[in-house]
């Protein structure tokens, strides 16, 4: 029977993790997997010939207690004579001021100060601690979550990284394998009270789905390892193939790519794929471009050569079909602030981005309860004139009818389920004080109602028209 060592050593042979002279960081939260991680390397470093560092990250988000698992990881380093780069990052501040998901800031935050130490110290690869059963959970995470075949390819054992690259030695075993192997070798090790909690989705996966598979077979994270691997390697093929067919498709200019589309509906499907994912790395940092939906809009637009067509994708990236080709290219915004805010008419329509708006006396409305149109009555004394539209700022928020305080956009948007790709262009009315009124289509502020109250004298109706109307 092949021991933990001997399987995770073949592993890192197979996959050429680890090599000569190797200066290692080991991301260790001081937890079962990252203390049995720093046992296995401390056991090794002699023999594989590298030299040994560790990262610690106190998210702040358990008060004392994270800062104990602080002190604990650098006591045992203090106690192995091994160098310790340890840090406090106040995670609870970032979510007040920014919002959106801790988990995910955690991830951005703790990656930024691996990458930083790693810079510093010339350090070349960071090693992390995951195992098959992340891979798993990862794997049935990314399918729950859309049907795109680049999540489903899951954890990789390498990849680039900050001034290295990031390995993952442990995918080849089971949490069961690290756990009885940090027990073999008399390590302690620290518990995170929040991993026993279902509020994060890893956790309901860990804790109800997982189970139920493992009793089918034990083996299935190994199995989700292998399936992983194959898929990594069947896409690298294939990304390779797309890099060399990329040129004849897409003619990259001055100031914007140009993709011809009879050329590319002549490449295979899984070849087009990879021919927008190529695209969408020049465009954007390759953090940024891997949406599902920026992909699924541009395949969309490339199904036909009729007309014109255009659609705003994120960070102000036109996509511009005229009939044969596409064309991507940056919008550039002026300092005329006219360029970008449209001053609304009173007793007119409005023409906008997707809507139409009407802003009148009560008097002057005609039948708007048909489908895509609403109606909203208010007080014209409670708003200051002149109105506008804009598009969203950093920051912004709304006050909800019924709610004590404002709602930022951003949670807005989530909550609508409003694409991403759409909500940069997205039109705000806003009144000469910059209050937000409405998100158009969306909510109107707690100023206007739906039905007529005693004292509205004006009305707001909104149309909702096709997208490049």
């Amino acid at each position: 029977m092949v021991t933990f060592e001997k399987k995770v050593q073949n592993f890192i042979a197979e996959q050429q993790l680890v090599e000569a002279g190797d200066r290692l960081l080991i991301a260790c939260s001081g937890g079962v997997d990252s203390m049995a991680l720093l046992h296995f390397f401390i056991q090794l470093q002699e023999q594989c010939k590298v030299d040994l560092y560790v990262a610690h990250v106190d998210h702040m988000l358990r008060g004392k207690v994270s800062y104990e698992d602080r002190l604990f990881v650098e006591q045992f380093c203090r106690e192995h004579g091994i160098p310790i780069f340890s840090t406090s990052i106040p995670i609870p501040d970032l979510l007040e001021k920014e919002g959106g998901n801790s988990q995910a800031i955690c991830r951005r935050e703790r990656y930024a100060f691996f990458a930083n130490i790693m810079k510093q110290y010339n350090i070349n690869k960071l090693v992390t601690a995951h195992h098959a059963d992340d891979q798993l959970e990862t794997m049935l995470m990314s399918l729950a979550r859309s049907g795109n075949v680049n999540g489903f390819k899951g954890i990789s054992a390498k990849r680039a990284f900050s001034v290295g690259a990031i390995i993952r030695p442990f995918l080849v075993v089971t949490k069961e394998e690290i756990t009885n192997y940090l027990q073999e070798k008399g390590g302690s090790f620290r518990e995170d009270a929040s991993n026993m909690k279902d509020d994060y989705t890893r956790n309901r996966f860990r804790h109800h789905i997982i189970p139920l598979l493992k009793n089918e077979n034990k083996q299935v994270a190994i199995h989700a390892v292998q399936l992983a691997e194959n898929l990594q390697q069947d896409d690298e093929f294939l990304l390779e193939l797309a890099k060399k067919r990329f040129s004849s498709v897409v003619e990259k200019m001055e100031d914007r790519f140009i993709l011809h589309i009879r050329p590319f509906q002549k490449e295979p499907l899984a070849l087009q794929r990879r021919i927008i994912l190529i695209l969408l790395n020049y465009l954007y940092q390759p953090s940024d471009n891997q949406s599902y939906a920026i992909y699924s809009k541009i395949l969309e637009l490339c199904k036909s050569q009729e007309g014109n067509a255009t659609i705003h994708l994120p960070n102000q990236i036109i996509a511009n079909r005229s009939y044969g080709d596409i064309a991507f290219f940056k919008y550039q915004t002026s300092n005329n602030e006219e360029d970008y805010i449209q001053q609304i008419k009173i007793g007119e329509w409005n023409v906008l981005n997707g809507f139409r708006l009407y802003i009148g006396k009560l008097s002057d409305e005609t039948g708007c309860q048909q489908n895509d149109i609403a109606a909203y009555y208010f007080n014209s004394n409670a708003i200051a004139f002149p109105l506008k539209v804009r598009k969203r700022k950093v920051g912004d928020r709304i006050q909800l009818n019924g709610m004590q305080a404002p709602k930022r956009l951003s949670r807005l948007f989530i909550d609508e389920k409003i694409p991403l790709i759409e909500r940069d262009d997205w039109p705000i009315l806003v009144d000469s004080n910059e209050e937000i009124l409405s998100v158009l289509g969306v909510r109107a502020n707690h100023q206007f109602s739906r039905t007529k109250r005693i004292d509205d004298n004006m009305v707001m109706i909104v149309e909702k028209v096709p997208y490049n109307k």
